[in-house]
């Protein structure tokens, strides 16, 4: 199975990897690190992650992973070839602002 970012998606990630890095060296690359080894999790079991509470009602289904250690929900859907990353959202900004990105 393989693992496509959402074009916005991935400015999601570069952005606030740039901006941890910019706060303490290292950091940024421990976000990408994280988010990459999440990402072989969901692929490993994409079924495995609850569904977004309230997000649309599409097949597939959008899914979420809150992320350990960094204030991020991995907003994706998931096929049985691939797993389409729809946002690295932030806990506690605008919900759902990534929502029109998803497919049915």
């Amino acid at each position: 199975m393989k693992v496509q970012l959402h074009p916005e998606a991935e400015v999601e990630l570069y952005e606030a990897a740039a901006w941890y890095e910019d706060r303490r060296p290292g950091l940024g690359e421990s976000l990408l690190a994280a988010m990459t080894r999440w990402l072989d999790v969901i692929v490993a079991e994409p079924s495995m992650w609850p569904k977004w509470p309230h997000a649309p009602d599409l097949d597939p289904p959008i899914r979420q992973l809150i992320v350990e250690r960094f204030p991020y929900a991995i907003a994706y859907q998931a096929n049985s070839s691939c797993v389409l990353v729809l946002a690295f959202a932030h806990t506690s900004r605008r919900p759902f602002y990534w929502a029109k990105r998803a497919r049915s």
